[in-house]
């Protein structure tokens, strides 16, 4: 069975604090790569080659970093090679699971009612977190991965000569520039808001907001002078942040305490994340009922009586402004 911890499924809403309520992130366990010809990637085994139709993904419309793959698989014109599953938004005592909700498809593919029996049917000795994104290799009935920032690096390339689409976000050129922003983003800003929301004391709190809201500024002003993250050219540093973008002001700035500024407060910021959502296919990777239901229903510890609110209204598809 998958790792337990007090009774409940060890899962990323769970936080784990250390002695001074500073909130710290497992690493994924699961890291082997679908490359074109198989061959083994910078981490795991080999024998994971690009084929249509052989991958399968599970995700929750909740998680940010499952949008990722999302965004990805819609982007590079993967709908049509890789299947997916969507998890129920609500994860409780046992994780994730395949519940009936409006957008949620239950397990097409295996036919379990929780996502830790996906991980048991890959490995029946796991003791691991079960999270998502989850990228399943239906020929050897395995996990391939479960950390989303290496499938989305496996989507933006391994694929392309099966759907001849070479779009590429993360160039050569770019690279260092790309982890270098990448970094200082996920620090600060894609983790920074879960240390926030889930900081177990005031000094922790205060420890990440303001790393959090320094970054927000530093992204707005890179954006007065850049197009984009790293210059005119969209990357994967810009999709790893709209995932984080998306959820602010619906959830982030209530729900996660993350409240000096909202992202429509942001010129610059909120014409840009207006700009990626209008991309072709992105709108529809963006499920703001699951998005909501999860963060105030499943943390009753930030939100015991487990009130969903209304939320702003967002006005996403008003004209960006931005060429």
């Amino acid at each position: 069975m998958g790792q337990l911890i007090d009774g409940k499924w060890e899962t990323e809403s769970l936080s784990k604090l250390s002695n001074g309520g500073d909130f710290q992130r497992k690493a994924s366990s699961f890291r082997s790569w679908v490359t074109a010809d198989g061959s083994a990637g910078p981490t795991g085994d080999a024998g994971f080659k690009a084929e249509s139709g052989r991958y399968h993904l599970y995700v929750a419309y909740a998680c940010p970093w499952a949008h990722r793959t999302l965004i990805f698989r819609q982007i590079k014109g993967l709908a049509d090679h890789i299947t997916v599953s969507v998890v129920h938004p609500e994860m409780l005592d046992d994780g994730w699971t395949f519940k009936d909700y409006p957008g949620s498809t239950g397990d097409d593919l295996l036919g379990k009612n929780y996502l830790h029996q996906v991980y048991t049917a890959a490995d029946p000795q796991a003791t691991t977190r079960v999270t998502v994104p989850v990228l399943w290799d239906k020929a050897q009935s395995t996990i391939v991965s479960n950390e989303s920032a290496e499938i989305i690096r496996m989507m933006n390339s391994a694929f392309d000569g099966i759907t001849g689409n070479t779009d590429d976000y993360y160039p050569e050129a770019l690279r260092p520039r790309i982890d270098e922003v990448n970094d200082r983003i996920y620090d600060t800003v894609n983790n920074g808001v879960y240390k926030c929301g889930f900081a177990g004391s005031q000094k922790a709190y205060d420890k990440a907001i303001s790393p959090l809201f320094d970054s927000l500024d530093w992204i707005e002003s890179l954006l007065a002078e850049n197009r984009y993250l790293t210059g005119d050219q969209i990357t994967e540093a810009d999709w790893r942040l709209f995932t984080t973008l998306i959820r602010f002001d619906k959830v982030y700035h209530t729900h996660f305490k993350c409240n000096r500024s909202r992202i429509v407060d942001f010129p610059n910021m909120w014409g840009y994340l207006r700009e990626l959502y209008q991309r072709p296919g992105v709108a529809e990777t963006v499920n703001f009922d699951q998005i909501t239901r999860h963060y105030y229903y499943s943390h009753d510890h930030i939100n015991p009586n487990r009130i969903i609110p209304i939320g702003p209204d967002l006005d996403l598809m008003a004209p960006h402004g931005r060429g």
